[in-house]
């Protein structure tokens, strides 16, 4: 599993879609930004009052955090659309928006979710580095969810964590890659970014389907 396959095989993927998922990533950044802004010039009392505001209100605090928890799905849901993409199945932008019929899926990505931030939290309580490597281990649970939604959330956090034995530190070299990316799209004010991003997701689930096939091929020799 080399990192340049990786990237090439999500750029492959992408021929031909850029306009659907550029427009993916604007519709979750202005639908995400629009809400929470709104909800902070509310909770200010109107639009001047929130220009001239020195501190965020408690209350704008409370709904943007609830706010946070309810988007959960929608960003879980636009790493399954990738994960289509990449496997050549008919991804459309509407999809992502689907997950909020399955009450039972919604409720379980946003508690794995939960869990892992936990995890991750615990583990860099003691250094950061324990950290990071579990936040690694831990990467495919949603990935997992997908293709097995028979799973409870214990049992894909634990899943993720045997599948990525021995693949974090690639992992983290295939999005350590992007940082040049990211500098130059930060030189852009940002635009660039609703090209990045497609790329680094395409890339992460292009990973995915690469281990799932290694361990698989290891577990069966």
């Amino acid at each position: 599993m080399k990192i340049s396959e990786i990237k090439y095989d999500a750029r492959q993927s992408l021929k031909g879609e850029w306009g659907k998922v550029v427009g993916l990533t604007f519709l979750y950044l202005v639908l995400s930004a629009g809400i929470n802004l709104s909800i902070e010039i509310y909770a200010s009392g109107g639009f001047i009052n929130w220009l001239n505001q020195e501190y965020t209100p408690p209350l704008a605090s409370i709904l943007t955090a609830i706010i946070s928890v309810i988007l959960i799905p929608l960003s879980i849901a636009i790493v399954w659309f990738y994960l289509d993409l990449v496997r050549e199945k008919n991804a459309e932008i509407s999809q992502v928006f689907t997950i909020y019929t399955d009450v039972k899926v919604m409720l379980k990505v946003i508690g794995a979710s939960i869990m892992v931030g936990i995890f991750t939290f615990l583990w860099s309580l003691l250094l950061l580095i324990p950290g990071i490597i579990k936040g690694l281990a831990y990467s495919q649970t949603f990935m997992l969810l997908k293709d097995h939604p028979e799973y409870s959330i214990f049992e894909a956090i634990t899943e993720s964590r045997r599948r990525m034995h021995g693949y974090k530190w690639k992992y983290f070299l295939l999005n350590l890659s992007f940082i040049g990316w990211g500098i130059l799209c930060l030189i852009s004010l940002g635009i660039g970014f609703l090209w990045l991003t497609p790329y680094v997701y395409a890339s992460n689930a292009t990973f995915y389907q690469n281990l799932i096939a290694d361990t698989d091929e290891k577990e069966i020799l």
